[in-house]
Order: structure tokens, then sequence, then C-alpha cells
């Protein structure tokens, strides 16, 4: 009878007879059945073609950053959604809140006739115990963005939209240093914008006044001094630290300093025999000639050589003190200790 109603609800509903496989098991005194079929993949609709609805699923704290990314490259709209309501549901509500998400997110590139782009997460943060990092931890046991991304890519197979996997290295660096001050977004939906671009083939040009930084020696002098004071206190630190925990976690801290000089000191040397040898990113003209390991690189150093040195912090939710250097040029006002706070403004670096 289980068959018989199953034809029937077959006929009923797709109008057609298919194959299709029952399983029943019996498990504790009790049977559970599965049923398996094949369903035809429609054709793709909604291509790159027409831009792409790009997705970070990085962000945080939890949620996930989305931008709108027309065919040219110009970023159109964006929006977030917050995922915090996923973290106390049990495996079964969490898995049907993601394939409801799923199914909005591939309508909404219905809906704008685009692609969805996307990160190709194959390496994944991970937190180790007894790294000191236990909220990254947390997050990735409480949200697990490659399940979801598989079930996004499914539900956007059966409604003929695109998907795009690009590689996800250095999207977060360079959204945040040069697309988040720019066009005065948070680094989330900046580097779900750089994701969108990658997805449409642009690369990303480093800007005139961060090549000119990067062979700055005054500059960089000033930059490797405060990582070594930095060093100092984070020395200082971990012998008062008693707490196991924390004492990891300022380790890690310190490992991410002497890696930052050590990129710095590094930078200085060539400067001192090779003026040229520091280039920016690997721009769109072929002609330019740099490889994708010399581009990576300088978004590297860049990263160090600014967000702490200027910010007083390695990863900052505000990013629009760098808008002057980016536009203007003007980190001769960090060389006289001060910190460009917003054009027409300053902030005296020892306040943060």
């Amino acid at each position: 009878m289980a068959k018989d109603s199953l034809k029937n609800f077959v006929k009923i509903t797709l109008q057609s007879y298919f194959p299709y496989t029952v399983e029943l098991k019996l498990k504790n005194g009790e049977v559970y059945g599965s049923v398996s079929f094949e369903l035809p993949t429609p054709e793709v609709r909604y291509t790159k073609e027409n831009g792409v609805i790009a997705i970070d699923t990085d962000a945080s704290p939890i949620h996930l950053a989305i931008a709108e990314v027309s065919k040219t490259g110009e970023l159109l709209s964006y929006q977030t959604i917050s995922l915090h309501h996923f973290l106390e549901l049990s495996q079964n509500s969490k898995d049907h809140q993601e394939w409801i998400l799923a199914h909005q997110i591939v309508d909404l590139a219905v809906e704008k006739g685009k692609a969805i782009a996307i990160e190709n997460l194959k390496k994944l943060k991970k937190g180790v115990r007894g790294d000191g990092k236990a909220t990254l931890r947390k997050r990735l046991h409480q949200w697990n963005a490659k399940k979801f991304l598989q079930k996004l890519k499914r539900v956007a197979m059966l409604k003929g939209v695109e998907v795009v996997e690009v590689n996800p290295a250095y999207t977060s660096v360079i959204g945040m240093l040069k697309h988040a001050p720019q066009s005065s977004i948070d680094k989330d939906i900046a580097g779900a914008y750089v994701i969108g671009r990658r997805a449409l083939g642009f690369k990303e040009d480093m800007h005139e006044n961060y090549e000119k930084l990067l062979k700055d020696k005054a500059y960089l002098e000033f930059a490797l001094k405060r990582y070594e004071e930095r060093e100092k206190e984070l020395r200082e630190l971990i012998e008062k630290e008693s707490n196991e925990y924390k004492r990891n976690s300022v380790k890690s801290e310190l490992e991410n300093v002497e890696n930052a000089k050590e990129l710095l000191t590094n930078l200085l040397q060539s400067l001192q025999s090779e003026p040229s040898s520091c280039e920016g990113a690997d721009g769109r003209n072929p002609e330019r000639g740099r490889g994708s390991k010399a581009s990576s690189s300088a978004w590297r150093v860049l990263k160090v050589a600014l967000l702490f040195p200027i910010l007083g912090r390695v990863l900052p939710r505000d990013l629009s003190p760098l808008k002057p250097v980016l536009v203007e040029g003007v980190w001769d006002r960090v060389r006289s200790r001060l910190v460009p706070l917003e054009a027409g403004g300053t902030v005296p670096i020892r306040d943060f």
C-alpha cells in the first residue's frame, strides 16, 4: 500500500512516473524509510554574464555578507543576514533553517537575474583545543559554512542558477584594505565584493598611494617600531599570566607580531638594495607582468604595515581611518606620531 500511495503522489505532483528506490530499516524497534530518485537537471538560466550575488560566509560575528555585483564590477547593493538564531538549534532544526536560507539566497539571485559567487572552502580555519581561541572553535562547531554551501549549490542547480567558486586567498584582506575604506562599507561586505569581482574575472590593482607607502622607508621603520613595542608588552603579559589558555592566546598574538616584524624587516632590507622590489597586486592589465605570488605578498605586507600601526588592532571593525591614506596618501601624519582619523582630523596614536 505504501508503494502504491507513493506512485499516486508522484503522478499527481509531477504528472509522470519515474524510477525510484524505497529502503526500509528496522532500528531499535522502529521502522525508518528512505526514498531515493533522480531529478533532471534544469538548464542554467542565470549566469555571471549579468553579474553575481556574492556571499562571504566567514563574516564575524556569525552572519552572511551578501554583495550584488554588476557585470562590469560595480557594487550595486549589499546586505547582511544574521545567523545567531542558528546557534541554539538542534542539528535537525539547523539543517531545516539552512535549507530555507539557501532557497532565500537563490531566489534573490533569480530575482536579480544573476549567478551566485562563493568561496571554494577546501581549506577552513581550524581551532585547536588549547590554542586560546575558544570563540573560534565554538563558532566553527555551531556554524558549518561548507555544509551550508553544499545546500546552496544544490538548490541553485535545481533552480537553474550558475554557482561560481573562487579561490578565497586574500579576499578578506583586499576587501578590508581597499574597498571597505574606499566605499565606506564594513570589511565583511567588502570581502563579499572582492569574491564577486573575482568570480567575474576582475583582478585587484593596489592603489598608487598604497604602493608608495610600501616604499616609504621612514614609515616602514615607524611600523616596525610599533611591533617591537607590542612584542615587549606581550612578553611581559606572558610572564605575569598564570592561566594556561590566556597564556596561549597571548602567545598566539606574539607569534603574529613576530611574523609581522619579519615581513617588515625583509621589506626594509629589500628596499636598501632594490628600491623597486615591492610591487602592488597584479592588476587587470597583463602587460604589468606581475605574478600572483608577488601580488599576494604585497597585500600581506600592506596589511601588516597598516592595520596595527595605524589603528592599533589587527582586525578592526572600522576601516574609515584608512581612507585618507588610501585617497590622499597622508601617512606622513602617522610618522609624526599622529593617526588619520578622517579627512581633516587626527588623533594621537597613544589613544588606541
